[in-house]
């Protein structure tokens, strides 16, 4: 499976191609538009949120709500486009409207500067554009496809966020995530910890007060995932590089850890590996699951859980300095409406983008033309997992 997204973040819609996706599978504009729904929810979000509904168009692929085999193409139209319609327009004759909207003072830690030395741009606008994390709506929209794929297979991803604004959440060893879906959905932050969850929300309230933007972790957990899912064999088949690459190809993400994370660097060997038991219902398990569910680049078979940070967003209300890049004179950097914190969003988007990096993988390595077919080939890998 491949796909590639299209669109700018005030340009008139979203687009996105899927190719590979096995025919015969249920899908309807409902399962995507609900996964769209999840994004745009979270405490700290900014105006953009109440401007956009977002709601996709299948315009391919799909007849009688089931995939065809055939290139799947989603349409998310953006509502604010109205407002920007000469600015962002394709036509050179608007040129004296995109200079009302025109960008020379780069934000720090944001693609503005280096996008616009790498292409050339003297309006950075060239650069926000696409560089924004509008772009995740569709990168959600084609996860919610992938879902469905991993749904089928008994496959399922969740996400809660466990750190906002140094606020700790106090998450038990043995947190059942699961069982808890409906309390971290009812969470403004997406945190299990109700007390840490009011302490977060506390500290988006301060950082909007004085025009500051936080930073926080999340974790997503995968169950279902059956053994042996990935490779070691090359350096590009190893799965949980995929998924972390992944992981950080959302905006402002930092850094992914899986299972302990860094904290086996602290440990000796016999306190990190995960001993071995074999049972005649589930076969071979693990005691512990401090590795994350992946040995050697692969699936145990064990819940797959991985963290990742979050930086905290670039646009500040109280800008940092910066350099106009005409004038070349320390000033400020520009301003656009943004988020004061997005963590609890992008829990959601990293939700579905390991949900298409774990779809694309799993019917790359199986027979998957038709659903049929995959379910069939992944239910014998199962059996021959718990016979082995």
């Amino acid at each position: 499976m491949r796909f590639l997204t299209a669109g700018e973040s005030h340009g008139p819609k979203l687009t996105a191609i899927i190719e590979g996706v096995p025919a015969n599978l249920a899908i309807s504009t409902d399962d995507i538009n609900q996964e769209l729904a999840r994004r745009q929810l979270g405490y700290g979000r900014g105006n953009r949120m109440k401007i956009e509904t977002d709601q996709v168009e299948i315009t391919s692929g799909v007849r009688h709500g089931k995939t065809l085999g055939s290139p799947i193409t989603l349409v998310v139209e953006n509502h604010d486009w109205v407002n920007w319609e000469k600015a962002m327009s394709s036509d050179a004759s608007d040129l004296s409207y995109a200079k009302e909207r025109m960008i020379a003072n780069p934000r720090p830690g944001h693609a503005d500067l280096v996008g616009g030395i790498k292409y050339g741009h003297r309006d950075l606008r060239n650069v926000l554009e696409r560089s924004s994390a509008r772009e995740t709506a569709m990168r959600v929209a084609v996860g919610a496809v992938a879902k469905k794929v991993l749904s089928c297979l008994g496959i399922e991803i969740y996400s809660s966020v466990v750190e906002l604004g140094g606020v700790k959440a106090d998450i038990p060893a043995d947190f059942d995530i699961a069982g808890n879906v409906a309390l971290i959905e009812a969470s403004p932050v997406r945190c299990a910890d109700r007390v840490a969850a009011e302490a977060m929300i506390a500290a988006i309230d301060q950082a909007k007060l004085v025009g500051d933007t936080l930073g926080g972790i999340f974790e997503v957990v995968v169950t279902g995932m059956p053994v042996g899912v990935g490779s070691y064999a090359q350096y590009d088949r190893k799965l949980d590089a995929k998924l972390a690459a992944a992981m950080l190809s959302i905006q402002a993400i930092k850094g992914v850890e899986f299972g302990i994370g860094f904290e086996a660097g602290r440990l000796p060997g016999s306190l990190v590996q995960d001993e071995m038991i074999w049972d005649e219902v589930n076969g071979y398990r693990r005691k512990t699951n401090r590795l994350g569910g992946l040995e050697g680049s692969m699936t145990t078979g064990e819940p797959l859980v991985m963290r990742a940070v979050m930086k905290p967003i670039a646009t500040l209300y109280q800008p940092l300095q910066s350099v106009n890049i005409e004038t070349k004179e320390m000033t400020l950097a520009s301003v656009e409406r943004s988020d004061t914190c997005a963590v609890p969003a992008a829990s959601v988007v990293a939700e579905n983008v390991i949900a298409w990096e774990l779809a694309q993988t799993i019917v790359d390595q199986f027979y998957s033309d038709t659903l049929e077919t995959l379910t069939t080939s992944v239910a014998n890998l199962r059996k021959f997992a718990r016979e082995f």
